[in-house]
């Protein structure tokens, strides 16, 4: 099976649930890195979002120190951190701290997003015309791990020069396009617009500027025991999704049954039942043939799952399934 040639990781967006605080999340988060350690995934990274009330994970350095302590083996990122918010200077700084006390596990990865309202890109210090500097931004920062950049000469980001830490740029905008240029590793959402995925990593292999292009593909990998209960752990993320698409705020995960018990608007049913489509779930059998033909048809070195829903342990299971689909490490015992 291809699948047993590829790459699995875990990115962990710190999902809040109904009825639990931000810093419970955060404490789950960095438990599930150690489950996720024990499974044999290759790396676990964590995110960056501000201000969204269903989402913890703000500070995505500091979230990854805490993982890296936490664990021994697995690689450690993000995915990722959003350049424009910060000054390339201080991402080289925090990585090569990373670096220092992990060597040989931390992840850079990059992002270009701003903040998702006017409101929060003012509280940041930023505007939507920053992500249009991504290119200078990211020459900047990486300039400070090889010691040569030329922004600001005579400066050093200790202890980042010299140390090296693998950067991946994340698709979005021109994202797959700058990924090529500077010859580093793309991270492409598996969306429902499937084509305009393979055409962007078609241009990416075609155009880049390095050894070896690679191709990480993310998106939601949902196992259970049947497909109806696959499709159920679906639910609360498709929720929050269309909540936030018709109220303009993100919300805590909810159980499905609470969900599905739901009177909805017509425009909350659209976009919840848009929000359910386009995700890889099923039995193992059915979810082993769907990751079968997504590697395929993009060729993907690495797929990068990130599912969020109610219950922690049927997500857990949900891993444990993949792991074992996957060929990774599983423990004879749980990993709970």
């Amino acid at each position: 099976m291809i699948m047993n040639s590829t790459r699995f990781s875990i990115l962990d967006r710190s999902r809040t649930r109904a009825g639990e605080s931000h810093p419970e999340a955060l404490r789950a988060t960095v438990a599930f890195a150690r489950q996720a350690e024990e499974l044999g995934y290759h790396r676990f990274w964590v995110s960056e979002h501000h201000s969204v009330p269903g989402v913890a994970g703000s500070a995505p350095t500091v979230l990854a120190a805490a993982v890296a302590a936490a664990t021994s083996r697995i690689r450690v990122g993000t995915g990722g951190v959003m350049l424009p918010n910060h000054r390339p200077m201080v991402v080289a700084e925090q990585f090569g701290v990373l670096e220092a006390l992990h060597p040989g596990r931390i992840d850079m990865g990059l992002g270009r997003s701003v903040g998702f309202t006017g409101g929060v890109r003012r509280a940041l210090g930023h505007g939507k015309d920053d992500a249009d500097d991504f290119a200078n931004q990211l020459t900047e920062l990486l300039g400070y791990f090889s010691g040569d950049q030329d922004a600001y000469p005579g400066v050093h980001a200790w202890p980042a020069d010299g140390l090296r830490v693998p950067a991946y740029i994340l698709a979005t905008g021109s994202g797959a396009d700058l990924a090529a240029e500077f010859g580093l590793p793309l991270v492409i959402a598996a969306a429902r617009g499937e084509d305009r995925m393979v055409e962007a990593i078609r241009r990416y292999r075609a155009n880049f500027r390095g050894r070896t292009p690679y191709v990480i593909v993310s998106g939601t990998v949902a196992i259970a025991g049947t497909t109806e209960e696959a499709r159920r752990l679906l639910v609360p993320e498709a929720w929050s999704n269309a909540y936030s698409r018709t109220r303009g705020e993100f919300p805590p995960l909810s159980p499905p049954e609470e969900i599905l018990a739901r009177e909805m608007t017509d425009r909350e049913r659209r976009v919840f039942e848009d929000s359910m489509r386009g995700h890889v779930h099923g039995t193992e059998e059915e979810v082993a043939e769907q990751l079968e033909g997504l590697i395929e048809r993009t060729g993907a070195d690495e797929i990068l799952v990130h599912t969020s829903t109610y219950d922690r342990e049927a997500r857990l299971d949900s891993h444990r399934r993949l792991a074992r689909l996957a060929g990774l490490r599983v423990p004879l015992r749980s990993a709970s």
